[in-house]
């Protein structure tokens, strides 16, 4: 952790800064490890625990559920019983659960184990960047924290990949929740000593339990509709019904913040451009970027048939160059330029990513073919952590944990939209070329190009909301906690 946490970081930084950098970090990439591991072992799953073709998408369906819907109030529950409270016990149970997975014997076991780790991901997620932005307060610095903290989530999705096929294919699926126990058990021990003591404004200050079931159940309610919505089709009764249901849930928890003496999510934090701009620009962008983390991947094994370890390698260029972009000078363009330039200079090198894809060919070249694509995906090296900053430079202090939460719970949308969006695009479009007679790999590859086309349309309504929405000043950082140990000494309260 400390060498996380030391990378750009300026000297003069507290050293409990750096380790408190270093253990949200790794709290981030255990999760997004998990996330990105687990799909590489989905087959070996299948097989070891007889699972239906159904009821396998559940290993990933239970967790997104739980961990969407749950983000925007674990977020409050972080301003107001206190950040490094919660972080605490969503990295507990993350790590419990973790384990109940690793020894589950039937599929019943493992998707209440992955529903568990939803849950501890939500918790311990929703406040990491409440954390980080009342740490740093300083611009600079803070641009590099969140640079970091983007970093790793970046390369977790990439190395679990990598991970998930050489654990899978050496040992067993098993190991890939295993890996999770001491990550956890290190940052459990860790995290206690350096994170910022915070007692939280209370639960008299946002105790609104209704709006919490009202904004718990319709984010549940909605990931679960648009995850099955390449089971059921957009205009299937299921779809339909479920989606009204969810928007009417949402739409009464909006009146309910509206009214309430004490709202969960004071309405006020959307009234910010830059908040609303960003979280925005989240949603289209992690959208679009699904065809690039996923269905690229797809293509490496369907079309071109790659292997689980080898298809890992082929992309892993995408997260050095993302790490070296976002480590080595996002902060710095960021100080110079501004995050809104950075932000669409970002948003421009992920338009010419997708760009290249749609016309990738059926038997490609990994040299002159996908390693451009590799190598341009810095775009979000540039993008993520100009978008996180500002979209966290418009909330106050008390209100840190809320923005985080939400923006978590937007990319978490973002995902889930591409997911359904995308996927069901290329699949049709496969379909319709079988249909015509064109071969397998032909056909796939087809529907993979419809799919990039449509992340780049994305990509560019981002980067339109973006130039358009975020303009204007920053707000002046929030300051660190009043009840917050001085910077220069390490924190040693539980």
């Amino acid at each position: 952790m400390s060498a996380t946490a030391s990378g750009p970081i300026s000297p003069h930084v507290p050293p409990s800064h750096r380790l408190a950098l270093g253990v949200i970090a790794t709290g981030m990439l255990m999760v997004v490890l998990d996330g990105s591991i687990v799909t590489v072992a989905m087959p070996a799953i299948q097989s070891d625990l007889r699972f239906s073709p159904a009821g396998l998408s559940w290993v990933v369906n239970a967790y997104l559920i739980a961990f969407g819907g749950l983000l925007l109030l674990a977020g409050r529950i972080g301003d107001l019983l206190g950040r490094k409270r919660v972080f605490l016990v969503g990295t507990a149970v993350f790590t419990a659960a973790s384990l109940l997975a690793a020894v589950a014997t039937s599929p019943a076991v493992l998707i209440a184990a992955r529903f568990l780790q939803g849950v501890g991901s939500a918790l311990a997620s929703a406040v990491s960047l409440g954390i980080l932005v009342t740490l740093f307060t300083e611009p600079a610095e803070r641009s590099k924290a969140i640079a970091v903290f983007s970093f790793t989530g970046a390369a977790g999705a990439s190395i679990g990949q990598v991970l998930g096929g050489l654990l899978t294919d050496a040992l067993s699926w098993h190991w890939i929740f295993l890996i999770n126990l001491p990550i956890g058990l290190a940052t459990l021990a860790v995290a206690p000593r350096v994170l910022p003591a915070d007692r939280g404004s209370g639960l008299a200050a946002g105790a609104d339990v209704i709006g919490a079931l009202l904004v718990t159940a319709g984010l549940m309610l909605g990931i679960y509709t648009i995850v099955k919505v390449a089971e059921y089709g957009w205009t299937a009764g299921h779809t339909l019904g479920l989606g009204a249901v969810s928007i009417l849930l949402l739409a009464l928890f909006l009146i309910r913040q509206a009214t309430a003496r004490t709202p969960l999510m004071p309405l006020r934090i959307l009234r910010s451009r830059r908040v609303a701009g960003a979280n925005l620009v989240q949603v289209l962008m992690v959208a679009a970027l699904f065809s690039f983390q996923i269905l690229v991947a797809l293509y490496l094994r369907n079309v071109l048939g790659y292997g689980a370890t080898k298809t890992g390698l082929a992309m892993l260029p995408a997260a050095l160059a993302i790490g070296a972009v976002s480590l080595g000078v996002s902060a710095r363009l960021s100080a110079r330029f501004g995050e809104r330039a950075v932000l669409l200079t970002g948003l421009a090198l992920l338009v010419g990513v997708l760009g290249l894809l749609v016309r990738v060919p059926v038997q490609a070249r990994y040299l002159p073919d996908l390693l451009p694509v590799m190598l341009l995906a810095a775009g979000f090296g540039l993008a993520l952590p100009a978008l996180t900053s500002l979209g966290m430079s418009g909330a106050k202090e008390d209100e840190a944990g809320l923005a985080s939460g939400l923006f978590n719970t937007t990319q978490q949308i973002g995902m889930a939209l591409g997911v359904a969006v995308l996927s069901t695009l290329a699949a049709a479009r496969t379909d319709t070329l079988l249909a015509r007679g064109k071969g397998r790999a032909e056909a796939l590859t087809g529907g993979y190009h419809l799919a990039f086309a449509v992340g780049a349309g994305l990509i560019v309504t981002a980067f339109a909301v973006a130039f358009t929405v975020l303009r204007g000043p920053a707000r002046k950082p929030p300051a660190m906690p009043r009840n917050a140990n001085p910077p220069a000494t390490p924190v040693t309260t539980a």
